[in-house]
């Protein structure tokens, strides 16, 4: 058995690990992703876009372990819950693992664009805009609408046990609904997900994750909860 305190400190570690993963691989991805001649300019910073693939792995991996470290501690409070945040946090991982395939598969796509002379634009134009359309949906459907069905589930946990102080779960199911909410009005064309509102709703429950993470690391988990 994990003692306590190093259980919060896994879970707090791998919660930061996983927010500036994700940030870093946004920030690596810019020439494949956001370059309008991504064909040309992808493989030209190749290095750079593998890197970005390997940040998303370490968030991919940090949010599987966030849910398996604290699974059974969740579990005394609500087993069903518990069981279901896990598969749900698994099934994040894999969607977001599907958006870092999409994206290596453009790095492939402009790297084939060079060795042909970059010749037939069209067809490798038609390519490359499926590949980031499937990043894109893979980018909303992990880090916003599969996030807030997570964040909400061990948020609620955690308000009904008090494994930690109430005001970071309330936090959390607030940046939850929020981060849910952005999810589907991107999803219906009302707003963009890189946006001024994209980020104030997502705002929220990444406030949530940093102050749960900060907690964990220098309290830990209050294992003498109470379930109410």
């Amino acid at each position: 058995m994990i003692s306590n305190q190093k259980a919060s400190n896994i879970v707090g570690i791998l919660f930061i690990l996983a927010a500036v993963s994700a940030v870093l691989g946004l920030i690596f991805y810019k020439p494949i992703l956001n370059d309008p001649d991504y064909l040309i300019h992808g493989a030209e910073h190749a290095n750079q876009v593998v890197i970005g693939a390997l940040m998303e792995l370490i968030l991919v991996v940090s949010a599987v372990g966030t849910a398996t470290t604290m699974f059974p501690f969740l579990r005394k409070v609500n087993e069903t819950i518990a069981l279901w945040h896990i598969c749900f946090r698994f099934l994040e991982a894999v969607i977001i693992t599907i958006g870092i395939i999409s994206v290596l598969s453009l790095l492939t796509l402009s790297r084939a664009f060079i060795a042909s002379g970059a010749s037939d634009m069209i067809s490798f134009q038609v390519s490359g805009t499926v590949l980031k359309a499937i990043h894109d949906w893979t980018f909303l459907l992990g880090p916003n609408f599969m996030l807030g069905i997570n964040t909400m589930m061990y948020s609620y946990l955690f308000y009904r046990s008090r494994l930690v102080p109430r005001f970071i779960p309330i936090l959390g199911m607030t940046g939850a609904v929020l981060v849910f909410v952005c999810a589907l009005l991107v999803m219906f064309g009302v707003i963009e997900q890189v946006s001024t509102w994209g980020g104030i709703l997502a705002l929220p429950v990444a406030v949530n994750e940093m102050t749960l993470a900060i907690w964990l690391i220098v309290k830990g988990f209050n294992v003498n909860f109470q379930k109410s």
